[in-house]
């Protein structure tokens, strides 16, 4: 996750930790570094099976990969360090795994923002998992909403496809390792015509705080945050405020 150049004074920024959703990798959130305006620090985890750590293995277990991660996400963050820990979909429950294993590491997490996601108890009933190639795409594609152009580049596909079905499997799979709410706010979001997770769903999340919990929209599907990043990151900004 280390950026060359980053700078002593990039690293006492405060900062997002932002935690993918299945099949993407710390790429995706590159460009929310400018779009953040040098407001805190944008740290994208990265996970085995994509972009630089294409050759090892995914997780296939959410808590697994929460726990086997984390000590090099806490070092990228550095210790002491406010940090703010977004993830949609599969990241939002990565994201609520990971936040009481950086507290124990002396990162104090001042908010969790959990997009696109069910409270973390709540499993999808049409799953994706098992199903053979074809209807599997056909599937994740119904979920999201769209198909990735890569997925119909034979060579491309042969590379994101293992990990797509892995992401979706731990993601299917889930279940919490603990029933212990964290102590710090959260915020749920969401697209406004998302098909696969419901208001009602994603407000679920007030359940998982002892804190204060908020709830917003955005325009959009299950993937609205691929064209509404700064405002995204505005709402991260004001919600992180208020507990300052």
């Amino acid at each position: 996750m280390n950026e060359p150049g980053t700078s002593a004074e990039d690293r006492d920024r405060s900062a997002l930790l932002c935690l993918p959703f299945a099949g993407a990798g710390p790429s995706f959130f590159h460009p929310w570094r400018a779009l953040s305006a040098g407001r805190r620090r944008v740290v994208p985890a990265e996970l085995p099976g994509r972009e630089r750590r294409i050759l090892e293995p995914p997780y296939r277990n959410v808590v697994e990969a929460a726990v086997k991660t984390v000590d090099d996400i806490a070092a990228e963050l550095g210790e002491g360090t406010p940090t703010v820990v977004f993830g949609h979909s599969l990241g939002a429950v990565l994201a609520y795994e990971l936040v009481p294993l950086l507290a124990d590491r002396g990162v104090p997490v001042e908010l969790l923002v959990v997009s696109g996601s069910p409270g973390p108890w709540t499993q999808r009933e049409r799953r994706a998992t098992g199903l053979p190639d074809e209807e599997f795409l056909a599937r994740v594609e119904e979920f999201a909403g769209f198909r990735h152009e890569a997925l119909d580049h034979p060579e491309m596909r042969e590379l994101i496809l293992p990990v797509l079905q892995a992401d979706c499997e731990m993601h299917e799979n889930y279940v919490p390792s603990t029933g212990a709410p964290v102590p710090v706010p959260i915020c749920s979001v969401r697209g406004d015509s998302d098909g696969l997770v419901t208001a009602e769903e994603a407000r679920q999340w007030r359940h998982a705080t002892t804190d204060t919990f908020r709830y917003a929209e955005f325009p959009g599907d299950h993937m609205f945050l691929v064209d509404h990043g700064r405002p995204l990151l505005d709402l991260i900004e004001t919600e992180s405020g208020r507990g300052r």
